[in-house]
């Protein structure tokens, strides 16, 4: 009998957890659907201030917003904080989607929209649901977890194909040859997912490729 408690209560509890994902997707959309035109930077938490991607993602935001886009980040320190300062200090939309993490993730005070999550999957969608490119800086785990995931929309046609522009060649080239050494090698892709992929270093090269090939 106690035994029946514990999984009548587990189910519950997972009844009650929908209504909290459900919540939250409706927070962010309407949190969302009205800024217009965004890209999203990813990046690693870790970046300080005085480092060279963190100045670098500041001065990429701020081109974007000159272009009028918003820009939208995971919401917490290091490349997000510089991408939303970056957006904020030159007078654009900042938009920061924080997760809630024990530790590393502290919303950066940045951004002028800032939505707080839960859950990473739903995040995630909205990261990736009103954004026009991604931007993915040098990072961690995470930050290959969204590069993969928009990469993944794309060669399932689940979103359209937008631009995916990984800064710093000496970070991600690595990872290229490694996608076309093995992954295309082994036919575990096609030929065109490469293209879904570009590496750029300078700021001025990024914002062209997206306002190129996206008409807002």
């Amino acid at each position: 009998m106690e035994k029946q408690w514990v999984i009548d209560d587990f189910k519950l509890e997972e009844s009650w957890r929908l209504f909290k994902i459900m919540g939250e997707f409706v927070d962010g959309v309407e949190a969302l659907h009205h800024i217009g035109p965004a890209v999203t930077i990813f990046g690693s938490a870790r970046m300080k201030p005085e480092d060279p991607i963190y100045k670098k993602a500041v001065e990429i935001a701020s081109l974007f917003v000159k272009e009028k886009f918003a820009v939208i980040t995971g919401g917490g320190p290091g490349i997000m904080e510089a991408a939303n300062r970056g957006a904020k200090e030159a007078g654009g939309t900042s938009v920061g989607l924080n997760i809630e993490l024990p530790f590393e993730q502290a919303p950066n005070p940045y951004a002028d929209i800032q939505v707080d999550f839960r859950y990473f999957f739903v995040r995630k969608v909205m990261l990736v649901k009103y954004s026009l490119a991604y931007i993915i800086m040098p990072g961690g785990f995470g930050t290959l977890d969204e590069l993969f995931e928009a990469v993944t929309l794309i060669q399932t046609e689940r979103i359209k194909s937008f631009p995916v522009i990984l800064v710093g060649s000496d970070y991600w080239q690595g990872l290229l040859d490694w996608v076309k050494d093995r992954m295309l090698a082994e036919k575990t892709i096609s030929p065109d997912d490469i293209d879904i992929l570009q590496i750029l270093d300078e700021p001025a090269d990024i914002v062209k490729a997206v306002t190129n090939k996206v008409i807002i």
